[in-house]
């Protein structure tokens, strides 16, 4: 039965991503990398964009060697800065050049935050909303015409647990996170007149550079893996629960360990106990 199950799930991602187009910023490490990877392998024409072009070209390699039982169409590399929303039309318009259309487009690039908020300068706030919501927002309002003409599309958020909940030290990354999650909500409601699906994923701690790449209040890199993130789920188990997010539809989802989801659960039902535990939390991070 457990094998009848799997190569019905095979059969079923195939048969909704094969020959698919899929754009995924970020796609130079991370979480961003095991989507490339998973898109890849069911058959899809991966545009891998980031601002590391030679470490895309690295996931590229990494994707033309891997033994797939089907032909797949061969990735294409642009660089993509989130930071500069100018140059997204031009990009947009190098994707279709190239592949003719776009089919789903998912939202993964963005930069974390270590920092208590009286320390924190204005410029890191600025910089981690310009990349993780501006920059999410103006991608996507760059390729909604092509998919608004054609009458199909799939737009994915990958917001975080954070844009759910927010906790003492990560007031940016919540903040934009939190703005990208409405922004989702409003996009689907929007868009569905025009058959266009809408997608945001929360996932918990997933075990990537994300912490050792944070910016501190200072702006610099905060250069140490979080215990929580080394012991989180690993980036293609995350993978794959946004690429069968896709392939159902799904408008949300949360891909998280049991303590985040608590946390979210208290913050609906019980918000005084909730603030409590952040506030005795705040004391103690400090």
């Amino acid at each position: 039965m457990f094998r009848l199950y799997r190569k019905y799930i095979e059969r079923k991602r195939r048969n909704a991503l094969e020959g698919k187009v899929v754009i995924i910023t970020g796609a130079s490490s991370g979480i961003g990398e095991a989507l490339s990877h998973v898109f890849y392998e069911y058959g899809c024409k991966v545009i891998l964009a980031s601002r590391r072009k030679s470490e895309l070209e690295r996931v590229k390699h990494d994707l033309m060697c891997k033994k797939v039982e089907y032909p797949v169409p061969e990735p294409l590399v642009i660089e993509l800065d989130l930071s500069d929303t100018h140059q997204f039309e031009l990009f947009i318009q190098k994707v279709l050049d190239s592949c003719e259309k776009i089919d789903i487009l998912i939202n993964n690039g963005g930069v974390s935050h270590r920092g208590s908020i009286i320390h924190t300068k204005m410029d890191v706030y600025e910089k981690i909303m310009n990349i993780n919501y501006f920059g999410s927002v103006a991608l996507t309002k760059a390729v909604l015409p092509h998919m608004i003409a054609r009458k199909t599309g799939h737009i994915v958020f990958v917001s975080s647990v954070q844009g759910l909940i927010a906790i003492p030290d990560r007031s940016a990354y919540a903040a934009a996170k939190h703005a990208l999650q409405a922004f989702g909500d409003c996009l689907r409601a929007e868009m569905n007149q025009y058959n266009i699906d809408v997608s945001v994923v929360s996932p918990g701690y997933v075990k990537t550079a994300v912490s050792i790449n944070a910016l501190t209040s200072s702006g610099n890199n905060h250069g140490v893996m979080d215990k929580s993130t080394a012991q989180g789920f690993s980036a293609e188990y995350c993978a794959t629960k946004i690429l069968d997010m896709v392939v159902n539809k799904n408008n949300e989802a949360i891909v998280s360990q049991a303590v985040p989801r608590l946390a979210v659960y208290l913050r609906q039902a019980f918000p005084s106990l909730y603030f409590y535990i952040m506030a005795r939390r705040a004391i103690k991070t400090a």
